[in-house]
């Protein structure tokens, strides 16, 4: 098996243990209690000041979750970024760059920068945000080099809700109101990063895609579908109705996207991959011939050796209505706002 191959395998038997009760989840409770008291004693020691957090001169504002796999985060972010720069801010946006082998780190991301160098998260968003974009794991030297080479006075964070050793003046939490909290447990037994109970500290929460308790629903809207070898080509969704695709999906919730295609009548191909996926040839060479439809995350690590018929679909965040005058209210709270 390669190593491609053990990865799907792998991110599926996860998603058995976290979400269809699969019987390995008990056996690595042990495990899970350990981690979420670590998880519990690390926030604690920030809170009390055993372990130093930095303020940045900017106002903060995290988008983030609590499990593992994709929430929507990224659709808000870029909404939320839109929003503030509407209302006369000029926001900047810091990500973790997942996926990237580069050395030089953090990472002022340019729109037409190697995905497999800084991430497929960091290039989409440069690419469709409008704002200075800046990728690194250390949350704290990524906020510092943007504000020492970009003229911002907001910063967005694209996930980061983990990571204390930034302060943050705001904290917007993202659930996915289908798969919500698993089983209720912490990792290795569940997809929870933190225990549920953490939620109840965030500033606003939204639930991705229907109404789940202590939050506002926000939706995702599919655009037309935009050519990989030529951006300059778009096609609507429903033009393919009837017909067989190659669905290519490296996100955290594949399921998700196979669903909408087979909703809007397509009969589909499914072919997921872990999060994130280093997308290659030899990946492509093993679609059948046909339209092949992906994300536009697994979109930026394809063009290289997209087809003509190679096509990703682009999604926008829709929030709820009185989602923006909230936040911007709370955004007039914040001392430095």
């Amino acid at each position: 098996m390669n190593g491609s191959a053990s990865r799907i395998m792998m991110t599926r038997l996860a998603g058995a243990v976290w979400y269809n009760g699969h019987p390995l989840s008990s056996a690595l409770l042990p495990l899970s209690w350990l981690y979420c008291g670590g998880v519990r004693l690390r926030r604690l020691a920030y809170r009390r000041g055993w372990l130093h957090s930095r303020r940045l001169p900017v106002p903060v504002i995290v988008v983030g979750n609590l499990t593992v796999g994709g929430t929507g985060k990224t659709p808000l972010v870029l909404e939320i970024t839109d929003l503030l720069r509407r209302r006369g801010y000029r926001p900047g946006i810091l990500v973790r760059g997942y996926g990237g082998s580069g050395t030089r780190w953090p990472w002022l991301v340019e729109g037409d920068d190697d995905p497999f160098q800084v991430g497929d998260e960091s290039v989409l968003l440069a690419r469709r945000s409008g704002c200075p974009v800046v990728a690194g794991a250390n949350r704290v030297a990524a906020g510092e080099l943007l504000l020492a080479n970009c003229e911002c006075d907001m910063i967005v964070s694209d996930d980061g809700l983990q990571h204390y050793g930034l302060r943050r003046d705001l904290e917007i939490l993202v659930i996915d109101a289908s798969r919500r909290f698993g089983n209720g447990r912490c990792l290795p037994a569940g997809p929870l990063r933190e225990p549920a109970a953490r939620g109840r500290a965030a500033d606003l929460t939204l639930c991705n895609g229907s109404p789940c308790p202590g939050g506002q629903v926000m939706r995702l809207a599919p655009g037309p579908l935009v050519n990989l070898a030529d951006r300059e080509i778009t096609r609507d969704l429903g033009e393919l109705r009837g017909q067989r695709v190659t669905a290519v999906a490296g996100i955290g919730n594949p399921d998700r996207f196979f669903a909408h295609l087979r909703r809007r009548g397509l009969h589909v191909d499914e072919r997921p991959y872990p999060d994130h996926h280093p997308f290659r040839r030899e990946d492509a060479a093993s679609w059948p011939p046909g339209p092949v439809v992906m994300t536009e995350k697994d979109a930026v690590k394809c063009t290289g050796f997209a087809r003509p018929d190679f096509w990703y679909l682009p999604v926008a965040s829709r929030l709820p209505s009185g989602f923006e005058q909230l936040l911007l209210e709370k955004l007039k709270g914040i001392g430095n706002g």
